[in-house]
């Protein structure tokens, strides 16, 4: 090619290239000026819309602004009446305390005008005492000189003479003081023999005291010994706190002995130290739980055995009530006779007795049976009436047949006998207690001893269990810890020691030991 021909290509080219890119730029500026319209138009309705929304809103805003403001008017107006209505009580309240104390003022005007009249008055009369007494005194030593003059002895002599009569008058006295003492003291000889006789009657009694005041507890082996005694001591002498029966851990193999005259705290210290030994956990607080569930146990069983009894008794309509002194009357003897099986002997005696003489058996069996039941009494005031009036009061109470009551009541010829039941009741009772072997005096008296020692510390404030152990050598007393101090419990075992050696008649000494016992108790949740 020539030069020419390049010239016009490279020319061409040139310009086409020129001429492409002035058409682009004229497409992209039309592209780009539509664009800008379609987002003015854009913007203009979106800012047409936001003027709308905006118009809305503030419209709700002034709604929800102007309620508010109607609310708070409310509120305000409310605090407002309510302050007022305050402040009209305070007002009235703020009268009426004027007038209280104006009419306060007033009595106390009046009662200080009153109080300076008598002032006064006694400021008079104390003057005029006054005068009185000057007068008084001057005739007395007017009339003491007339006197010396009429008895021509002065007032030394008189005096001298008056010390002279006195002496021979307390000679007197003295002489019949001494003639008291002596009688006095052969009186107290004669406590000292009636001392000696019991405690002879008391060794010779022994035995008998042991078979019903005692109980053996059999264990599997020795080693059993020392977990019932603990650390020191400390499960034994729980136990004890807690039934107030003495425990006798000695070499006797295989066996403890229980020591208490009142059978049913042995019976439940019985079965708490089976319970014990047969779980194996011995401690205190496990001591103290077992013996609280053994009582229960041993309440219920006083039912069992009271319903048992009128059942095979054929008695039928007994008071619940006096079912369970039944029950009671298992665990108390009556001069050594247990009271249960002389009871039932009594009500099987009066039914064939009754049945002889043409009557009814059956009322006949429910007065025998019922005859002791004041000799179980359940609180410690019942034990001063009588245990024939006692029995008579509750059948009384608890709805028995006039007939029973007044056989109750009189069987010891307390009252007057109304009945034919009556009598027949008192025979069967002599009968059953006469027969050779039913009873012995000593055991009876021994017991009752027991008793009257837990009675006297009952007798002071504060006690809350009393127990006799060793044979009533030693009264155990415990007492709460909230009314009773320190101080107090030495103070108060040595008031009981004293009220016992005033009060009582016994053999040897007793030991009076007051136990304070602070507990708090936290349960951890």
């Amino acid at each position: 090619m020539d030069t020419n021909t390049i010239l016009y290509i490279v020319g061409g080219v040139v310009l086409g290239v020129i001429l492409g890119y002035i058409i682009a730029k004229s497409l992209e500026k039309g592209k780009a000026s539509k664009l800008i319209a379609n987002a003015e138009s854009e913007a203009n309705s979106i800012l047409k819309q936001a003027k709308v929304d905006a118009e809305s809103l503030k419209k709700d805003k002034i709604l929800q602004a102007k309620e508010k403001f109607i609310e708070l008017k409310a509120e305000h107006e409310k605090v407002i009446l309510s302050r007022d209505k305050k402040m009209a009580e305070a007002e009235k309240r703020i009268r009426d305390k004027e007038s209280q104390i104006s009419n306060e003022l007033a009595k106390s005007k009046k009662a200080n005008q009153s109080l300076e009249d008598k002032v006064k008055d006694y400021d008079f009369r104390l003057e005029f005492l006054e005068k009185k007494k000057d007068e008084v005194e001057k005739a007395h030593k007017s009339q003491i000189k007339q006197l010396e003059v009429i008895s021509q002895l002065s007032a030394e002599e008189a005096k001298a003479q008056l010390v002279e009569s006195l002496k021979e008058e307390a000679k007197t006295d003295a002489m019949a003081f001494i003639q008291d003492r002596i009688e006095e003291a052969k009186m107290t000889a004669q406590q000292e023999a009636k001392k000696i006789i019991i405690n002879t009657i008391q060794r010779i009694g022994t035995e008998e005291a042991v078979d019903n005041c005692v109980s053996v507890f059999n264990i599997e082996s020795d080693d059993v010994k020392g977990r019932i005694i603990g650390r020191e001591g400390r499960n034994i002498r729980a136990i004890e706190a807690a039934t107030g029966v003495e425990i006798i851990v000695d070499d006797t193999p295989e066996a403890i002995i229980l020591s208490c005259f009142d059978s049913v705290r042995r019976e439940i210290a019985r079965l708490s130290l089976h319970k014990l030994v047969t779980d194996g956990r011995i401690h205190p607080a496990r001591i103290e739980e077992v013996v609280k569930k053994t009582q229960k146990q041993i309440e219920q069983e006083i039912i069992e055995v009271g319903k048992r009894t009128v059942i095979d008794l054929g008695i039928h309509g007994l008071h619940p009530e006096l079912i369970k002194m039944v029950g009671r009357m298992k665990y108390r003897s009556s001069y050594g006779q247990n009271l249960l099986q002389h009871s039932r002997e009594v009500a099987k005696l009066c039914g064939v007795m009754a049945a002889e003489l043409g009557l009814n058996p059956k009322l006949a069996k429910r007065a025998g049976l019922l005859h002791d039941i004041g000799k179980v009494p359940s609180s410690e005031t019942d034990v001063e009436t009588p245990h024939a009036i006692l029995g008579m009061q509750w059948a009384e109470k608890h709805g028995e047949k006039p007939e029973v009551c007044n056989a109750i009541g009189a069987h010891h010829d307390e009252i007057e006998m109304t009945t034919l039941l009556s009598p027949i009741v008192q025979v069967c009772d002599a009968i059953s207690g006469a027969r050779p072997g039913a009873r012995r005096q000593v055991l009876d008296s021994y017991i009752q001893r027991l008793k009257d020692l837990e009675d006297v510390a009952f007798g002071f404030t504060g006690v809350k269990k009393a127990y006799a152990i060793q044979a009533g050598r030693e009264l155990r007393v415990i007492v709460e810890s909230e009314k009773v101090s320190d101080d107090k419990a030495a103070s108060l075992s040595f008031e009981i020691s004293q009220k016992i050696q005033t009060d009582m008649t016994y053999p040897g000494q007793v030991k009076v030991t007051v136990i304070r016992e602070t507990r708090a108790v936290n349960i951890a949740k």
